[in-house]
């Protein structure tokens, strides 16, 4: 799998998702099995890139290559400048967002609501790509199959976008309409693929390994990429790879290993944010890991009202080793639907 001259470990993609895929996050799925990560959409906007927020998802120390930034925005110039201005900070992929069907990026026309103006989001690709060629960064781009079911665009989309020298689509498999309702279709996906010469990446619902293996034989993607179900369950990638090379499934992990994995991730976690924010955005990581674990939603009560680094961090540390203590596997827990869709991703 190749992303310009870049060559990936494999065709497991993590999804960008706002809050979520930060330079911590994005580390840990790297260690455990996936090939590549793009970062949280930065946005487009010069007044902000000063900001605390930009500044964070703009941290790429110590992360393996190739940097993927993904940039927002609703004016070409902007985007274009966004790219150079992020090239300069390290990126190596430029990812344009036009898949986001956030409310509140959709409603400045910027995400997936650049996909009802077909000549504006040609505009943008054309100039990021123009900004980045001199530095010899290629520029992905991730959309949804259209803005709603009677306007299905992304095949005439994506032929436009290969044509302004986009060097790999994501596509996920809903419309901005139905934001993460119902169930991602593929045939649209399938039509992409089939559509372009350029690698396409299969995106949505992608939540097992017998999924991922039955998306890219219908599809023919050259990679699948997975968000929500990342989410407190890292070592997906590589329980996919797995599969995907034996057709045999990985045993649950230790929870001696998800305790190390997720202190860790807790201390990475916190040397990024501080410890005021850092306590209160690592909630929803520890709430996604012990999710359906026994002893979790009077955990969860109790560790939601600690404010300090190292109360919750041997809060989570107590709880798993009292864990440990019922076997040394982690349960399995099967999410439903309706839990999948209370996380966006972008």
């Amino acid at each position: 799998m190749h992303i310009g001259p870049y060559s990936l470990a494999n065709n497991l993609f993590v999804a960008p998702m706002a809050g979520v895929t930060d330079r911590p996050f994005r580390q840990l799925c790297r260690r455990l099995g996936a090939g590549y990560a793009v970062s949280e959409m930065v946005t487009s906007r010069k007044e902000l890139w000063n900001s605390l927020k930009t500044s964070r998802r703009a941290n790429h120390d110590g992360e393996p290559g190739p940097v993927a930034v993904q940039i927002a925005g609703t004016d070409a110039a902007m985007m274009a400048e966004a790219a150079a201005y992020n090239i300069d900070r390290g990126a190596q992929i430029i990812d344009i967002n036009m898949g986001c069907p956030a409310k509140k990026v959709c409603n400045k026309w910027a995400g997936s609501a650049l996909m009802q103006d077909e000549p504006l989001a040609l505009a943008i690709a054309e100039a990021v790509v123009r900004a980045c060629e001199p530095h010899g960064v290629p520029v992905t781009l991730k959309m949804r199959t259209g803005w709603s079911a009677e306007q299905r665009n992304a095949v005439r989309l994506a032929r436009m976008f290969e044509a302004a020298g986009i060097r790999m689509l994501a596509v996920h498999g809903r419309t901005r309409e139905q934001g993460y309702k119902g169930l991602a279709e593929y045939d649209t996906v399938t039509a992409v693929k089939a559509a372009v010469g350029i690698p396409v990446v299969a995106n949505g619902d992608i939540d097992s390994p017998h999924k991922a293996r039955a998306v890219l034989a219908a599809t023919g993607c050259d990679a699948v990429m997975v968000g929500r179900a990342a989410q407190g369950r890292p070592w997906i990638f590589r329980e996919i790879a797995h599969f995907l090379a034996t057709g045999e499934e990985l045993a649950q992990p230790l929870v001696a290993e998800v305790r190390r994995l997720l202190l860790d991730h807790l201390q990475e976690h916190y040397a990024l944010y501080g410890e005021f924010t850092g306590v209160r955005s690592a909630r929803k990581h520890i709430a996604w890991y012990v999710r359906g674990l026994p002893g979790a939603d009077a955990f969860r009560a109790a560790m939601n009202r600690i404010e300090a680094a190292p109360a919750q961090w041997q809060a989570v540390s107590d709880y798993l080793d009292g864990l440990a203590l019922l076997g040394d596997r982690l349960p399995a827990v099967r999410r439903n639907e309706q839990e999948q869709n209370e996380e966006q991703d972008a």
